[in-house]
């Protein structure tokens, strides 16, 4: 069934049930209070026919009102308080009817407005089902914006997560460009090739992943070793990557590409400054309900002022780009550190929520 009809389905239900219990409450009330007047069973029953008749009356007052909301203030109040009033009337009638012909049986008054006695009484009635009507119609009305408000909410975070996390591949895109085209330049067109056939791939992967959903480590892993692949065309032996990745960590749920960034910096201010070449470590960790991500460098590390690096030396668009997406999935639950790897170098520490996929089996083509 449609969500549209599941909705008019659930609010029919919900207007008949409360319909339905607000007048059996009114004959239970009314029969309790007719302890002080009568007893016998044919008052019951006028209490039963009463209560039948108010059923019935106010029905029609729901697609009037409906009607009435569409309208101007004052155009409302108008209808509104016309219908409430001819209601009260007709079922002030009905009850005087119910009363004078079953429980009199056949008493006539004197006067023919004697009919539309205790009109007030009715009215107050009526009254109170208008009321509880408009009341349930503005709560539902409430809780419809505020449901829309979150929505919008909800849709442009997520909005801001996907354009953080699409910012990464033109700057990912024009370093590995750049490379490939000195290759061609210096007729190196096999390496090229393989550059790009691994761009290829890497760039898919990117491209199909929803940056809102996030991926087991163990995906995230081989993705980041596709990447290295490439930037070990361009260093080959300068570049060697150590990995520490705990079992238990493997299918630990982390936002995509998260720790990609942190890597390209790496390499580009530590493993390609060094003419001997660099060594990159990646750990992750488990430590009670939180995941622990780190990525060091031996490099000739960096200057470090409150926790992070100068533009010039790394802290540019992608350590931002990391604590902003940090920042709009997890909220303050989460931490973001830079410091010295001793004996040289920077290090990254992330932490995050240890959250755990139902299945990984490490696939790219995962979606």
């Amino acid at each position: 069934m449609p969500n549209w009809e599941k909705l008019v389905d659930s609010r029919e239900r919900l207007f008949w049930t409360l319909h339905t219990a607000g007048w059996v409450g009114f004959a239970i009330i009314y029969y309790i209070g007719s302890f002080l007047h009568d007893m016998r069973s044919i008052w019951l029953l006028i209490i039963m026919l009463n209560a039948y008749a108010g059923w019935l009356l106010t029905i029609p007052l729901r697609y009037i009102y409906r009607k009435a909301l569409t309208l101007s203030p004052l155009k409302m109040i108008a209808m509104v308080g016309i219908c409430l009033y001819l209601t009260a009337l007709v079922w002030a009638l009905v009850k005087n009817l119910n009363y004078w012909e079953i429980y009199k049986k056949g008493y006539r008054p004197e006067e023919w407005y004697m009919y539309f006695t205790n009109t007030i009484n009715s009215l107050i009635m009526v009254t109170c089902w208008t009321g509880g009507y408009f009341g349930i119609k503005n709560y539902q009305m409430l809780l419809k914006e505020k449901q829309n408000v979150l929505r919008a909410s909800t849709m442009a975070h997520q909005a801001q997560i996907r354009m953080l996390r699409y910012q990464l591949n033109p700057h990912f895109l024009f370093n590995t460009l750049n490379a490939i085209s000195t290759l061609i330049l210096m007729k190196e067109n096999k390496t090229a090739d393989a550059m790009v056939s691994r761009l290829s791939d890497f760039l898919r992967y990117s491209l199909d992943k929803d940056p809102i959903r996030k991926v087991p480590l163990i995906q995230e892993v081989k993705v980041l070793e596709l990447y290295l692949e490439i930037e070990k065309v361009r260093f080959e032996d300068r570049l060697s990557v150590v990995w520490d990745i705990d079992d238990k960590t493997k299918d630990a749920l982390v936002p995509s590409l998260i720790l990609q960034p942190l890597i390209e910096n790496s390499i580009k201010y530590a493993i390609s400054k060094v003419s001997e070449g660099g060594q990159i470590c990646i750990s992750a960790k488990s430590f009670g309900r939180d995941l622990m991500l780190n990525v060091s460098d031996n490099g000739p590390g960096a200057e470090i002022t409150d926790g992070n690096l100068p533009p010039s030396e790394g802290g540019g668009v992608g350590l931002q780009n990391i604590q902003e997406r940090l920042q709009a999935l997890y909220l303050d639950n989460y931490a973001f550190a830079i410091s010295h790897n001793y004996p040289s170098g920077v290090k990254v520490n992330i932490r995050i929520p240890y959250e755990l996929s139902e299945k990984s089996d490490g696939s790219l083509d995962e979606n």
